[in-house]
């Protein structure tokens, strides 16, 4: 069977960038965010082989998909409507996150055994004035996580893993805080759900737990879709791509579906493509670089590589606390690419980057060559 893929390209920090005298210029807003395309790959794959690739503009793509067959054709019409489609914001109860900008989502692992910073917020007190200190900074959302993923980790039993988080969070959202908890447990879910926490980041997709799209569905709770490869306690396992670009596109695509069948709401539904999970640097560099191709499944985005693997191989082998700079060069990668949240261990120093960021992109909307002299 084959597959349609719409993949922005053309990039650039304001539609002025694009003015060749067409009124209005022949561009695309991507997906609400300050980013801006002027061109798309549309590409058709049968199994493991492209078939098609044609470089368009946004005038011509209703024409070239006229000419498809009709399945295809339908598709690619819901697809480039995703491209264009301006996110409403995350309502979370008490607090609501808008996606026309990046968001940064401060990392908070209470475990012992975390590959960048284990055992660092293991008491209660500790974690939250962590927890604290990053909200100040200027992170949207706290994600706390009790069980590490990292490879070779071994499973948590449920019941240590809500003695580790539920504390936290009730402190944090009793705060005001926007709380995710990075779990992949059902009773894990319900727990810091009624502690208050808005948000369950699930890296196996709501694949690990038979019971947990049932829970955050009855919830109303928001959750984050994270592609990972292997299908049972290690999610690192079972990795085996034939393009892992566009696998990881389909896998979060019958994932974002089979949420919602289960009852979750769209604009609750985020997606990840898992950077770090099963990937080698090559893979995890391939998807960084592609990241805009996500937005045509027609949800936010969140980017994680914060301090992982990749950035060490990258640099000299630099340990995990040794990464800051390598996780900022691709924070703002996925900001220029259109994510709607970084997730970062650093979360101050990710929140300066996008304030520089976003007040590039508000100088670039202005066309300094019609500037009086």
């Amino acid at each position: 069977m084959s597959k349609l893929y719409l993949q922005p390209l053309g990039f650039a920090p304001s539609p002025q960038s694009f003015d060749d005298g067409g009124d209005p210029p022949d561009v695309i807003r991507l997906a609400g965010t300050m980013c801006y395309v002027s061109h798309i790959a549309l590409i058709i794959r049968s199994g493991a082989r492209v078939t098609k690739r044609e470089i368009i503009r946004p005038s011509q793509i209703a024409s070239v998909l006229a000419s498809l067959p009709d399945d295809l054709a339908a598709d690619g019409e819901e697809q480039y409507s995703n491209l264009r489609k301006a996110h409403i914001p995350l309502d979370l109860g008490q607090r609501t996150i808008r996606l026309d900008q990046p968001q940064v989502m401060g990392i908070l692992n209470v475990t012992p055994d975390s590959f960048s910073d284990g055992g660092s917020n293991t008491d209660v007190e500790t974690a939250v004035g962590h927890g604290v200190d990053m909200l100040e900074a200027g992170a949207a959302i706290i994600d706390v996580g009790g069980e590490s993923t990292r490879p070779g980790a071994k499973p948590v039993w449920e019941g240590d893993e809500i003695a580790r988080v539920v504390p936290v969070v009730e402190r944090l959202a009793r705060g005001g805080a926007a709380v995710s908890v990075d779990t992949r447990n059902g009773t894990t879910m319900s727990e810091v759900l009624a502690a208050g926490a808005t948000i369950i980041n699930d890296v196996s997709a709501l694949r690990h737990d038979p019971r947990s799209a049932e829970i955050v569905a009855n919830a109303g709770a928001a959750v984050i879709l994270m592609h990972a490869p292997g299908k049972g306690e290690d999610l690192h396992a079972d990795a085996s791509y034939d393009n892992v670009v566009f696998d990881v596109f389909d896998h979060l695509r019958e994932r974002r579906d089979a949420a919602l069948a289960a009852g979750i709401a769209r604009e609750k539904i985020i997606l990840d493509p898992g950077i770090g999970f099963g990937k080698t640097v090559a893979e995890n560099l391939a998807l960084i670089e592609n990241l805009p191709l996500l937005h045509a499944l027609g949800q936010p985005i969140l980017f994680a590589a914060s301090r992982k693997r990749f950035i060490g191989a990258l640099s000299n082998e630099a340990p995990a606390d040794k990464r800051m700079g390598g996780s900022l060069a691709v924070a703002v990668k996925a900001m220029d690419a259109g994510a709607q949240m970084i997730r970062a261990h650093d979360a101050a120093e990710t929140v300066q980057a996008m304030h520089v960021w976003r007040g590039m992109r508000d100088a670039a909307l202005t066309d300094f060559s019609q500037l009086a002299s």
